[in-house]
């Protein structure tokens, strides 16, 4: 805090050099898009050549029991649920409007592929498929809009 801070009895402002650098969070951002992609491949994977116990027996034991696949893509998710807390968390703290509301919905995004993904072992339906489906192209467009924020500069032409 500065002297003048400490003087007029307020909080410490953030200045633009105190705040977190882009590039971090357009790393991070990059980062998400690419294991997203991943994450999907190892969907349609699981979908094609891994078969499910049948519908209501207790699925989220196969999750690491069916198969690398599947437990790879369960796995990912998990990082990849982490990873978007922390993108969100180091988005608040440079205190950027549009990364905080992508990485926010992103982390929604991923949230709600990892509910339709475990109702899907569960109930083998088309329709928690089609959720996961339209989760990760939800998430995946929330960190590519948060990336091209993260790499635009403020006060000119981008």
């Amino acid at each position: 805090m500065s002297k003048h801070d400490r003087a007029a009895g307020g909080s410490p402002a953030i200045r633009a050099q105190d705040r977190i650098p882009p590039g971090g969070l357009r790393r991070a951002n990059l980062a998400i898009v690419i294991v997203l992609i991943v994450q999907f491949a190892l969907g349609i994977g699981v979908n094609l050549y891994i078969t499910l116990p049948a519908a209501g027996h207790p699925g989220h034991s196969a999750w690491f029991g069916n198969g690398p696949l599947l437990a790879l893509h369960v796995l990912l998710g998990m990082v990849l649920s982490l990873a978007a807390i922390f993108v969100l968390v180091r988005a608040i703290m440079a205190r950027n409007a549009a990364l905080i509301v992508t990485s926010a919905a992103g982390l929604a995004a991923i949230g709600l592929a990892f509910f339709f993904g475990a109702s899907f072992t569960e109930k083998l339906t088309n329709g928690y498929s089609l959720g996961m489906a339209i989760s990760f192209a939800a998430a995946l467009a929330c960190y590519t809009i948060g990336l091209h924020a993260a790499s635009t500069r403020h006060g000119g032409p981008s």
